[in-house]
């Protein structure tokens, strides 16, 4: 199920997304014609060997997409990690974490060494901030953080130890589009490795190794998954630094159960029409409120009044379902009184599930290259797979709740 002819992929997005990682090898029996439609699931740690040979000869040849151990993986977690790759133009291959927090961990170590300077984008995922301050810095590897809507300007922060650039666009709570493709044209001329955290977008809507980038991260425990119940992570990498990645994999033990990639790779063939779901009903809301009495802004950028705007229209094929609005005045009494009142919207953690969800954030205190100033305080919506007319009618019940409270 290629669809390749003369060496290029014509088949679109969403074809793929039905037929990718679904080899022969992987769906049928040695011998026996036909197939099943899913891989099964493979679940080792020991692989057993004919002989004394066999054993030796497997330890001097490549692991990958081979069984070895249980820790390099079985065609269950390869099946998965071959669609993340066909999902990418221009990649080489992909490894998969018990985390995306695990997946940004291990990219950055693959390139990154004592005396290395990383450039970290100030709008970054807090777990990435702190993996940065608490494990790089210490190990020598210095991080300058800076301003997410620079652009080529980038340029004057680069020295001669820049190793790395790390990019999320938008940001994960104000949510900020960088200029991916004038960052990744300077950063390749200089020898510059680009890592971006791709999950907001993943790559039906962005495709980041076709704009220039090196590394594209996933935290497939959102839109790859879809259901709440994984966690999980992808590194998907070019030609050139997937080696890198594959060895850092291994060297840090990390891995995937056979059952989470199951249940990812069931995930993964509803992405499309979820996506799709996700960016209509999100911009229903946030055109909603927009125009509600309480709502200083809405951080959007698929709306035109979202700083970015032009560049995500310009890059993007698509919005997803994550977005924040800032409330006109009030504080932390008057905002949970909006949030804990919700029927229709958890409160907690992460993003991309079938349920909404609805967040206090607090940008302030995760900026060092910016500063953060805003009417109010803020609160990040994960619009799901509800009735939009239904989230209104909450929110509309919210904004009075916070209105009242207010004063």
């Amino acid at each position: 199920m290629s669809g390749k002819e003369g060496g290029e992929d014509q088949r679109r997005p969403l074809t793929k997304l039905a037929q990718a990682g679904r080899r022969a090898e992987w769906t049928s029996m040695p011998g026996q014609p036909g197939g099943i439609v899913n891989p099964p699931v493979w679940r080792a740690s020991t692989i057993l060997y004919d002989d004394v040979a066999h054993l030796r000869q497997a330890a001097r040849t490549s692991t990958h997409e081979r069984l070895f151990y249980g820790r390099k993986g079985t065609p269950t977690a390869w099946s998965l990690a071959d669609a993340l790759t066909e999902m990418e133009p221009g990649a080489e291959g992909t490894m998969l974490f018990p985390s995306g927090v695990a997946a940004i961990a291990c990219a950055l170590m693959a390139v990154l060494k004592p005396g290395d300077q990383l450039l970290m984008v100030d709008s970054a995922y807090d777990p990435t901030r702190n993996f940065c301050e608490q494990m790089l810095r210490p190990l020598g590897i210095d991080t300058v953080y800076y301003d997410p809507t620079l652009g080529s300007g980038i340029a004057d922060l680069l020295t001669g130890a820049t190793r790395a650039i790390f990019l999320e666009s938008p940001g994960s709570l104000t949510f900020e589009v960088q200029d991916i493709p004038a960052i990744t044209a300077l950063a390749r001329d200089k020898g510059i490795v680009t890592l971006a955290d791709n999950t907001w977008a993943t790559p039906i809507f962005f495709p980041a190794l076709a704009h220039g980038v090196d590394i594209s991260i996933l935290a497939c425990t959102k839109y790859i998954v879809g259901h709440s119940d994984v966690m999980m992570g992808s590194v998907t990498a070019t030609p050139a630094l997937f080696p890198a990645v594959q060895r850092s994999a291994y060297l840090f033990g990390q891995m995937t159960s056979p059952d989470d990639a199951w249940l990812a790779s069931r995930g993964l063939r509803t992405l499309g029409v979820r996506l799709n779901q996700h960016r209509d009903s999100a911009l229903t809301v946030a055109q909603w409120l927009s125009g509600q009495s309480g709502v200083a802004r809405v951080l959007h950028p698929a709306l035109p009044s979202c700083p970015g705007h032009d560049i995500w229209r310009r890059d993007f094929f698509g919005s997803g379902g994550l977005f924040s609005f800032v409330l006109e005045g009030g504080d932390e009494q008057a905002r949970a009184a909006l949030i804990d009142g919700l029927d229709h919207f958890g409160i907690g953690y992460s993003w991309g599930g079938f349920e909404s969800l609805a967040l206090p954030v607090d940008p302030a205190r995760h900026r060092t290259a910016t500063r953060w100033e805003a009417e109010g305080p803020a609160v990040r919506l994960n619009i799901g797979l509800e009735d939009p007319a239904d989230l209104i009618a909450d929110l509309e019940q919210g904004l009075a709740r916070f209105r009242a409270a207010r004063g």
